[in-house]
């Protein structure tokens, strides 16, 4: 696979809330990160791309504590990760995660777990926690199933019943695995918007996406991954305008810019 030159131009240190410094991780002795370096700045949209086992959900889980760095240094918020206690972090990075099991609860009380971390012994969820929670389902436009089970949901409503627990847990950093998992084109556009209002309310976002059209329209920068490393980090246009895209999908990517904005297109050859 080519090397391609990443872009190291970053914002001032004041607006980092994720710094991964030549990180190295994986299972036991197999590594699967290969000294990767990557910046998620406050107010904006950073996702990862890459093919299937390019090292993209290791990276969420090394970045969330879930697995140990065997090399380099990872910052949340300004703090070193290795200082987090388990409850710290989580007060700071909201984690959806994919394939997620169905939970024998309503999906009231599932998006009652976001605010988990702030619980204190004995554990009883107070009138707050319960104007977050039910704002959180307004939001998604669920409020009207939060009696209802988990396990009677369509796939879709339960992705949006964990988007809402995800934001019931009021974090500075929302981290996402395969988000639009589930969703339909409708969903799909409608959780781009509501990405987009987060992070212009000043959240940091971090996703995986398997959809390059969406991530391409979505995010602020793009790290494109193959093979545990980062190939290369970006604005959307800078990725098109580099090799990345067709090297990772054999597929080629176009722009138009419409009133409506940049458009993004698969050129069929």
């Amino acid at each position: 696979m080519a090397r391609h030159t990443k872009r190291n131009d970053f914002q001032s240190a004041g607006n980092c809330m994720v710094e991964m410094k030549n990180v190295c991780a994986g299972y036991g002795k197999a590594e699967i990160l290969h000294g990767v370096s990557l910046r998620a700045e406050k107010g904006e949209i950073t996702t990862l791309i890459g093919a299937n086992g390019s090292g993209k959900s290791t990276m969420l889980r090394t970045l969330l504590g879930f697995l140990p760095l065997t090399g380099g240094e990872i910052s949340v918020g300004g703090s070193s990760l290795k200082g987090l206690s388990r409850g710290a972090l989580a007060r700071k990075i909201a984690y959806l995660p994919q394939g997620k099991n169905i939970p024998d609860i309503s999906a009231g009380r599932m998006v009652l777990h976001g605010r988990f971390p702030y619980l204190r012994y004995p554990r009883r969820y107070g009138a707050a926690d319960l104007r977050i929670a039910q704002e959180a389902m307004e939001q998604m436009g669920i409020a009207e199933y939060a009696d209802r089970p988990m396990a009677e949901l369509s796939g879709g409503m339960r992705q949006k019943v964990y988007i809402a627990m995800a934001l019931a847990q009021q974090a500075e950093i929302i981290v996402m695995d395969e988000p639009t998992t589930y969703l339909d084109i409708g969903q799909q556009l409608k959780f781009a918007k509501m990405m987009k209002q987060l992070s212009e309310n000043g959240k940091t976002i971090i996703l995986v996406l398997h959809d390059v059209l969406l991530a391409l329209k979505l995010s602020d920068r793009i790290a494109a991954l193959g093979e545990g490393k980062i190939l290369q980090w970006g604005t959307p246009q800078e990725l098109l305008q580099s090799d990345v895209i067709r090297e990772l999908y054999d597929v080629t990517v176009k722009s138009h810019r419409t009133e409506a904005g940049i458009q993004y297109f698969y050129e069929i050859e």
